[in-house]
């Protein structure tokens, strides 16, 4: 096997320029004028000891540049035990992972398509409409060749992987629940073929970057509307804790502070008892956004980095899907703190709802002396970027003071309405919450 992991590399015949650089492969159309500019995008990666998710995004770069017809090329890059594949035009991958082999078509895109196929990888085909058959006997070692394709072999065999067609299929989509559909400017994700789904991969194998559409220019006001999500940069969980109870006019006992996420201690069994192991923690959804050079991920809406506060010109940034970090928290009046990396049913008896007994929501627990709070009395649903409260048709409604404004206002019952970081929200009469960031802007 060579060094570089990808074992044996046969060009197929054609008259594209077809390369392999470190670990990196590239295949495009020689006419291009870009072709020089993708082929730079491979060397520079090579020699920043980039992986395969860093050189997609460069030449993502390159493509969202270019006017009409898209280019056509296909690169693919290691990850881990994994690969990193973008396709556009009228080129076509192929690799064969763990769940079987997935294929992508530029052409089913309006940009590019791409995916990050969990490992371990068995093949990789990169392919130009006009790409012949491998000869056995043929092996790119290293460096640029005239061709029109590239077989990979990891494990290094001696013969070709067998010919595929030539007509390409759409990739298997990640076994990940997905949101209600949503317009968005960006484009949508590849639709499901009606095969069977392979386990889900593990969170840091996740699908990384999607077909972006036009870019979005900066806002310096609020901003809102949705973004579509998918299945994580890798979050930690913080579960938070519940309100102290207090006997109120429902006639509720009071009792001890409660955390209704946290699991409870293992009972101690003696010497022979194991200790139990721990859950995997939850995927993060994807979702549209942009690096700034400090690669920390953005909302794409946003002039300045939420983090780091470095200006984003976007005209210059490649969108692409990313697991969306946690957007905040909810801190209540009582200390109570609510992770904004899920949804959450705030009210007074949360855990009989259906939707917390379905799994879709964390329940918060929230009580009041006066007893204004209603059993299910709001949710807080994350869309996308956006943090929105739905007001579940409470008794005492839901009220939300703006960052800067002195005043209070209803929210309707039943319609979800987005609140910016800042915002006092009102439960009942007595109970408030605040919106805080998890960033510095």
């Amino acid at each position: 096997m060579s060094g570089d992991g990808l074992g044996t590399v046969r060009p197929l015949p054609g008259n594209g320029l077809v390369a392999r650089v470190e670990g990196l492969l590239l295949v495009c159309d020689a006419a291009e004028t870009v072709a020089a500019d993708l082929l730079a995008a491979l060397n520079d990666t090579a020699a920043s000891g980039g992986d395969g998710r860093a050189l997609a995004r460069r030449v993502a770069q390159v493509l969202a540049v270019m006017m009409g017809e898209p280019v056509a090329c296909a690169v693919a890059g290691a990850v881990g035990d994994g690969v990193a594949v973008l396709v556009s035009g009228p080129a076509s991958a192929a690799v064969t992972g763990q769940g079987g082999e997935v294929r992508l078509a530029g052409r089913d895109a309006l940009t590019w398509s791409d995916r990050l196929v969990p490992g371990p990888v068995t093949g990789i085909e990169l392919r130009l409409p006009e790409a012949g058959p491998a000869h056995p006997l043929v092996r790119l070692d290293g460096g640029v060749v005239v061709g029109g394709g590239i077989l990979c072999d990891p494990a290094g065999a001696g013969a070709p992987p067998a010919a595929r067609s030539a007509v390409p299929r759409q990739a298997e989509a990640p076994a990940t629940e997905a949101p209600p559909p949503a317009p968005y400017p960006m484009g949508a994700p590849d639709p499901v073929p009606p095969v069977p789904v392979p386990p889900p991969p593990r969170p840091e194998q996740q699908a990384w970057h999607s077909e972006p559409g036009p870019q979005v220019p900066p806002q310096q006001g609020p901003v809102s509307g949705p973004i579509p999500a998918v299945a994580p940069r890798e979050t930690d969980a913080l579960e938070p804790t519940g309100a102290m109870e207090a006997t109120g006019a429902d006639g509720e006992p009071g009792g001890p502070r409660e955390r209704p996420f946290a699991p409870e201690p293992a009972a101690q069994g003696g010497p022979q008892a194991a200790p139990e192991p721990e859950a995997a923690p939850a995927a993060q959804p994807l979702v549209y956004g942009v690096d700034c050079k400090n690669d920390h991920f953005n909302d794409p809406r946003v002039p300045y980095c939420a983090v780091c506060g470095i200006a984003l010109v976007q005209r210059s940034l490649a969108p692409y899907q990313g697991p969306r970090p946690p957007l905040g928290v909810l801190l209540l009046d009582d200390g109570m703190t609510l992770r904004l990396d899920a949804d959450h049913l705030v009210g007074r008896d949360p855990d009989r709802a259906p939707e917390v007994a379905d799994g879709s929501v964390r329940p918060a627990k929230v009580t009041s002396p006066d007893g204004s709070v209603s059993r299910r009395h709001l949710r807080v649903a994350l869309d996308g970027w956006d943090v929105n409260l739905i007001d579940l048709g409470s008794v005492n409604g839901t009220q939300i003071q703006p960052p800067g404004d002195p005043n209070f206002y209803d929210i309707p019952p039943n319609e979800p309405v987005t609140i910016m970081p800042g915002t006092t929200v009102r439960i009942g009469v007595s109970r408030t919450m605040r919106y805080e960031s998890h960033r510095n802007r």
